[in-house]
């Protein structure tokens, strides 16, 4: 896998913690600017998935060298499916599993998963690949700082823990599922905050010459407003 691929066009970095609204201000501003949306974390939560249902998470402690082996051998893919809930499908070998890879399991696996060096050597390829076609929005942890750090315009979304618990539960509650409760919800994005920001390999931080946008207090609308307003400049 090329991993230095040349930008054959313009390039934007979304980054920041769970629950602030990345996905939502990625897909939106994708479809505004008839960008190409590249959801990174889903590449983690798909070998994630895969790692818990051989197992894993039962396992107590994660095997490194098969989450390596796995993100190696795994062929990642995301497809628009217009008539399906999201459009944006991600595929792994073949079969479709965005549905599975919402989960609080998932996200925590997800987390342990992508401070492997290995993980992350296997997939910073393959998104370098796939947003260097130019015309594409990147949104992920590290995008800014280690995957496109020539990325044309960088963001970095925020929010308060209480509003980003808030929102996974009404989330998790869309989608039908029996999530925990607020307060354990809270927990786990107070941990997975803790684990993305201490990890050896690529820790999550802002860009420094990302637009830092706190989601608390915003709607959608008004986030991609905000963004829209800083690419057009």
């Amino acid at each position: 896998m090329e991993k230095t691929a040349t930008k054959k066009g313009p390039v934007i970095s979304i980054d920041g913690p769970a629950g602030t609204g990345k996905s939502s201000a990625t897909k939106r501003l994708a479809e505004v600017l008839g960008y190409v949306y590249v959801d990174t974390g889903a590449l983690y939560r798909a070998i994630a998935r895969i790692w818990i249902d051989e197992g894993g998470e039962s396992m107590g402690t994660l095997s490194s060298d098969r989450a390596v082996e796995i993100a190696k051998n795994t062929q990642l893919e995301f497809r628009r499916m217009p008539k399906m809930n999201p459009a944006n499908r991600v595929l792994a070998d073949g079969v479709d599993v965005t549905d599975r890879i919402r989960t609080p399991e998932v996200s925590m696996a997800a987390s342990k998963i992508s401070a492997i060096p290995g993980v992350r050597d296997a997939l910073f390829g393959l998104q370098r690949k796939l947003g260097a076609v130019g015309k594409s929005i990147l949104e992920g942890r590290d995008i800014g700082t280690v995957v496109f750090p020539d990325a044309d315009v960088k963001f970095f979304l925020t929010a308060s823990v209480d509003e980003r618990a808030k929102r996974r539960l009404m989330e998790l509650e869309a989608m039908g599922s029996d999530p925990p409760s607020f307060k354990e919800l809270k927990a786990q994005i107070q941990k997975r905050d803790h684990m993305d920001k201490n990890r050896s390999v690529a820790p999550l931080r802002k860009p420094k010459d990302a637009i830092l946008i706190n989601t608390t207090k915003y709607t959608l609308d008004q986030v991609v407003a905000k963004m829209l307003a800083v690419i057009k400049k």
